[in-house]
């Protein structure tokens, strides 16, 4: 009986109470594991998410900082993060901006393949290349409860258009841009002379009327306006009483003045603009008693893809290839392996 018994226990011990000990064993390391792994999980799904490019070339380009004179050699798209981030409002449409990171990066190889500084690519100054600004000096500049998402939004329309560029004929474009077109972009010979590019036509964008950029005015007096222009014309005189003598003379295809009279000077619109600080060459010459009034519209060169022009295309609807295929006519966007 004593045996019998024992086997009895023996046996409800195996069939019952073993596997359920186990079982609970197991379900609780594996517990275990899920929680010391939650962040590792999170990182993995994250990583996933990335657009993986695999650069054949242009991977990393020669960055000159022009106020230091040091070179620094960065990934193509880090560096245009930062391009974008000083280039246009983090609080543009992601179209809009994802438009300004493939702009950007082709603007970025047409430097490299057509160099102008000889220890490096592109450098960091507008006026000569295109605008950089480190992320400390970027984040500072915004509210500190916009910047990591402001960031983050740069970072996604970098990384979403990877390795896209926009061609003609199987080479990248001069991708020129402006902030505001005044809704008529611009010719390129009509800025800087030469020839024009063929994709870079006269375009109408509507919807510009509603950003800062797209008026402003200057208002001089006489002595002011006689003090910017002798800066460069010395011998320069006008007769304010004669209308003659304070006129526009003509004007491009695209609305902004081509020619303008100061007395015993002709000026082209785009000089004009440089010495007044115009924010454009597209503006009226006003006389209001003994002031001048520059009345303008838009605001840059006006050469290109407007960056409010893009933003107005992309709160109606169009992605960024739409939009590049706007302002550049004639193009392709093409993976940067196939250059």
């Amino acid at each position: 009986m004593k045996k019998f018994f024992i086997y009895f226990f023996s046996f409800i011990f195996i069939c019952f109470l073993l596997p359920a000990l186990l079982t609970k064993r197991e379900i609780k390391t594996s517990t275990n594991l899920n929680g010391n792994n939650v962040t590792d999980l999170k990182q993995e799904e994250n990583e996933n998410t990335q657009v993986s490019y695999d650069y054949k070339k242009y991977s990393t380009i020669k960055l000159l900082h022009t106020k230091t004179g040091e070179v620094e050699e960065v990934g193509l798209d880090t560096y245009l993060c930062h391009v974008v981030s000083a280039e246009m409002p983090a609080d543009y449409e992601i179209e809009a901006l994802k438009a300004q990171a493939v702009v950007a990066r082709t603007y970025t190889i047409y430097k490299i393949q057509n160099k102008k500084h000889d220890n490096a690519d592109i450098c960091d100054d507008s006026n000569c290349c295109q605008a950089w600004v480190s992320k400390e000096t970027r984040l500072s500049r915004w509210e500190e409860s916009q910047r990591e998402s402001n960031w983050a939004k740069i970072e996604q329309c970098v990384n979403e258009t990877k390795g896209k560029v926009i061609t003609y004929e199987g080479k990248p474009i001069n991708a020129f841009f402006h902030a505001n077109s005044g809704g008529t972009t611009e010719l390129p010979v009509n800025v800087w002379g030469g020839s024009s590019f063929p994709y870079l036509q006269v375009v109408e964008t509507a919807g510009e009327e509603g950003y800062t950029q797209y008026r402003s005015e200057v208002i001089l007096t006489r002595e002011e306006l006689l003090s910017k222009l002798k800066t460069k014309y010395n011998d320069i005189k006008i007769n304010f009483e004669d209308d003659q003598d304070l006129k526009i003379l003509d004007y491009t295809d695209s609305n902004r003045v081509k020619s303008v009279k100061f007395g015993n000077h002709e000026l082209s619109g785009v000089e004009t603009r440089t010495l007044l600080g115009l924010k454009s060459t597209n503006f009226e010459m006003i006389k209001e008693g003994d002031n001048i009034k520059f009345s303008v519209i838009g605001y840059g060169h006006g050469v290109g893809m407007s960056q409010t022009g893009a933003d107005t295309m992309a709160k109606q609807g169009s992605n960024y290839e739409e939009i590049i295929k706007h302002f550049y006519v004639g193009v392709e966007i093409k993976e940067i392996n196939e250059l």
